[in-house]
């Protein structure tokens, strides 16, 4: 095994897939192009779909390999453990209806152990198991050819392990369309198993994933078969931070020599004697680093889309400045430091992406900007935080109320998880659920007092938030389908990562439950079913069946919008034209809000992925 450099396995990779006929492309930028369902390139291959689903030719040809900048914050919270990152680059070769298995499996063993030095009896492989009985609706054999393959590379079949659909499935895109099984390497680290049924995926850290092959080979239809599809793709991807970890023998990707430079710079800015130690320590200074160089890759892309702000991509952005601003704060570091941060970033970087030099200046002046705007911020909050504590103190009082940890968020600005923190410092605990309830009650008032375009929950009116806001209708309905006519809306929050809605209902949903309304949706959604609106009245809404949930809160005029036969509800809008539009519906969690109140969070689209 080598101790490669990132600048090293970047090379090393697109030569070895040039010598195999691929021509090596320019990664694209990190603000996806004509795709409303992502805001940033989230994987290696989402700036080929296009191609991928054969919607036209790549002017390079039909084998392709390039390096792709990612960014992925729907982890953001796990940020500071030993793995995720926000910011992650993607190796990728990519067969357009050329190679198919075979090529792909042998070219994956042959660079894996024979330029990287991972000794063969190190890997272990996962293929698709297959799903379903032959003949019924649903069937997908089991990817025994790439089994045989591995097998005729020399991993054993007790190291090719068959895993069903969650691990080892990609797609479609939306509820039809093109997909196929994958094929997963994995880096035995030599640790004991955890028990029994560790294996590949296992969380444990005996078995870490380095390579997916991709193989997408059907098409599913409207009916919810799996055709042979008529043009057989390979996409794959390996994680640059990753490869890197394993092979230099760091504990985690913060150790490498990626990380070195900004966790360098960000110790020399912090003081020798923090108050932060240990874990807290650590989770602090890779938050940091995590963050500021995600952020300096967003400000500095070629496109200059994306600033500061409230609205979509601009939102994550400011979320991530935020958070490090927040964190260096904990590590005693001095105001002014994201600048300095982004120059070190530049530096580790700007031979490999030139963007990174060439708008480093403006990238700068708008993390200074930021910054000082939130530091303005948490200067006001820990003032009234003071105070507030000061004041519970002198009364015997050891609980911040829900509403006042709310006042702070809302109307300072001050982050719920500062006066979390703050307050178990100065020995005092927070009404969390009480902070939920007036948030809620909060957003429900926006939903039917506000005035513009930013209502009924939303947090703006972009197309991937108008979409997910689309869903909710379907996804009351489907509660009303599935439950019955009392699992009415009590509240609902929609970002551009994922819809949030509560509602009525006294217990927890069963399992069955779950899936047949998120099949509901889903069926819905694949019907294509048209969206259309009107302005009337709440008696003539009312008169034709519309639910209309808030009494008389409403106006004199309101806007009714209907889907076909499934929903009609008086709501302040934005919705689609159609429901095919949204793509597919899955629900990620399910669990209680308050009492007698359950809460649904769920994501559609290319955001499942």
């Amino acid at each position: 095994m080598k101790n490669l450099t990132a600048d090293e396995l970047r090379d090393m990779y697109l030569k070895f897939f040039e010598s195999k006929g691929h021509k090596i492309i320019s990664g694209a930028s990190v603000i996806p192009e004509n795709d409303p369902t992502v805001l940033f390139t989230t994987a290696g291959m989402h700036p080929l779909v296009p191609y991928l689903m054969g919607e036209m030719p790549h002017p390079a040809g039909t084998r392709l390999t390039d390096v792709q900048k990612c960014v992925r914050t729907g982890d953001i919270d796990e940020v500071g453990d030993s793995a995720h990152l926000t910011f992650f680059e993607m190796l990728g070769n990519w067969s357009l209806n050329d190679y198919f298995k075979k090529e792909a499996i042998s070219w994956s063993f042959e660079f894996l152990t024979k330029h990287l030095g991972f000794s063969p009896d190190q890997l272990s492989v996962t293929v698709f198991r297959g799903e379903g009985k032959e003949g019924e609706e649903g069937y997908i054999p089991a990817d025994e050819e790439a089994a045989s393959y591995w097998r005729e590379l020399g991993i054993p079949d007790e190291r090719i392990y068959r895993l069903p659909r969650e691990d080892n499935w990609w797609g479609p895109a939306g509820t039809t369309g093109p997909c196929g099984p994958d094929t997963e390497m994995f880096i035995d680290t030599g640790k004991p198993k955890c028990g029994e049924n560790c294996r590949p995926g296992c969380h444990c850290g005996k078995y870490i994933e380095i390579w997916n092959d991709v193989f997408m080979q059907y098409n599913k239809n409207a009916e919810g078969k799996y055709e042979p599809l008529g043009r057989h793709n390979v996409d794959t991807g390996m994680g640059v931070e990753r490869t890197i970890c394993m092979m230099s023998g760091a504990p985690t990707v913060y150790d490498t020599e990626i990380f070195a430079p900004i966790m360098a710079a960000i110790d020399a800015l912090r003081p020798a004697e923090s108050s932060l130690q240990g874990e807290e320590l650590l989770r602090a200074r890779r938050i940091v680093a995590d963050h500021m160089r995600t952020a300096t890759f967003i400000l500095c892309d070629p496109k200059g889309a994306v600033k500061p702000g409230n609205v979509g991509a601009n939102y994550v952005l400011r979320r991530l400045i935020r958070r490090a601003v927040r964190y260096g704060r904990q590590l005693g570091i001095a105001p002014g430091f994201t600048p300095k941060l982004a120059e070190v970033v530049s530096k580790k970087y700007a031979h490999v992406y030139p963007e990174l030099a060439a708008n480093l200046a403006t990238c700068q002046a708008d993390l200074e900007a930021e910054e000082n705007r939130f530091n303005q911020t948490l200067d006001k909050g820990e003032a009234m935080f003071n105070k507030v504590a000061e004041q519970l103190k002198a009364h015997g009082q050891t609980q911040i109320s829900g509403k006042t940890a709310f006042k702070l968020y809302d109307t300072f600005g001050f982050p719920f998880e500062m006066t979390l923190e703050m307050a178990e410092k100065a020995g005092l605990s927070v009404d969390k659920e009480g902070f939920e309830e007036a948030n809620r009650k909060h957003q429900e008032l926006s939903r039917t007092t506000s005035a513009g375009a930013f209502k009924a929950g939303l947090q703006d009116n972009s197309v991937v938030v108008t979409r997910m806001h689309t869903a909710t209708h379907l996804l009351h309905a489907a509660l009303h389908k599935v439950l019955g006519p009392t699992a009415n809306q009590k509240g609902s929050n929609i970002t551009a990562e994922r819809l949030r809605f509560d509602f009525t209902w006294p217990e927890k949903m069963t399992d069955e439950q779950i899936k047949a309304v998120e099949d509901l949706v889903n069926e819905w959604i694949a019907a294509g079913i048209d969206v259309t609106k009107k302005t009337t009245t709440v008696e003539e809404a009312k008169a034709e069946g519309a639910m209309a949930l808030f009494g008389s809160k409403y106006g004199e005029e309101v806007t009714l919008y209907t889907i076909g036969d499934v929903s009609k509800e008086i709501c302040c809008g934005p919705h689609v034209a159609n429901t095919k539009e949204l793509g597919s519906f899955k629900i990620q969690k399910e669990q209680s809000s308050s009492a007698g109140v359950r809460r649904i969070k769920a994501v559609i689209g290319n955001m499942q992925a």
